[in-house]
């Protein structure tokens, strides 16, 4: 029927409202130590103390 699609819809709203809201970049998680490192590292690397800024290799010393 018509109403099994409103699940669906409804995800897809709360992601769109996700990438609006937080300004087209995506959000990630850190649940454990290794994702924290990961995400400190780049932050790290991306030379403008974002995480989510990738430049690639030639910034790393």
């Amino acid at each position: 029927m018509w109403f099994e699609i409103l699940p669906r819809i409804a995800l897809m709203a709360t992601a769109c409202t996700h990438r609006f809201t937080n300004g087209g970049e995506e959000k990630r998680v850190a649940h454990d130590s290794f994702q924290w490192n990961s995400m400190e590292r780049d932050r790290r690397i991306s030379g403008v103390n974002r995480y989510y800024v990738s430049e690639g290799l030639e910034n790393i010393d």
